[in-house]
């Protein structure tokens, strides 16, 4: 598990599909990232899509549920916060992430609230992709992101190597 200070947080402003979410819990639950959902979500906590794309990994994740991105800003002052935008000037890879830093990312078919990236143009970034595509699917613009910072950390507390099976040993699926 990462150390406190490198643990890095994930939040998702209003999301809308239950699939995405479970996928990104299930992907905060291998990184060892906090998960911060910010209400209105388009579903339900217990929505069996949710559970299913996040499958077993539930009983790993730390997840926190706010009322409204009010809430979220009031609870998190003095964060380091890092908002994802297709709007965004710069590369999310042109970042040094620190330890503890806050990955936002707004809903699927809207994105974050312009208010928001007006108000934060330099911590605005984006994944490059060419210009006839709207966007990534929101649940691989988190994997892409948060493997970003845990690599600039050296992938801390994560179990970096893995065992080959042997032909015939059933060994190896870890």
């Amino acid at each position: 598990m990462p150390c406190e200070e490198s643990k890095f947080n994930i939040v998702l402003v209003e999301p809308e599909i239950p699939a995405n979410t479970g996928n990104i819990a299930r992907t905060c639950a291998a990184t060892g990232s906090r998960l911060h959902l910010v209400r209105p979500l388009g579903f339900e906590i217990d929505d069996r899509h949710l559970k299913r794309a996040g499958l077993d990994y539930w009983h790993l994740l730390d997840i926190s549920i706010y009322d409204g991105i009010e809430d979220f800003f009031d609870k998190n002052a003095g964060g380091e916060f890092y908002f994802l935008s297709t709007k965004a000037p710069r590369a999310y890879t042109e970042i040094s992430y620190p330890g503890g830093a806050y990955l936002i990312f707004g809903k699927e078919t809207r994105g974050l609230p312009e208010t928001i990236l007006e108000a934060n143009p330099g911590r605005c970034i984006r994944i490059p992709m060419i210009g006839e595509a709207r966007s990534l699917n929101l649940s691989n613009t988190v994997a892409v992101v948060i493997y970003e910072a845990l690599r600039q950390h050296g992938f801390a507390g994560l179990r970096q190597s893995g065992k080959m099976a042997q032909e015939g040993d059933g060994a190896g699926r870890e």
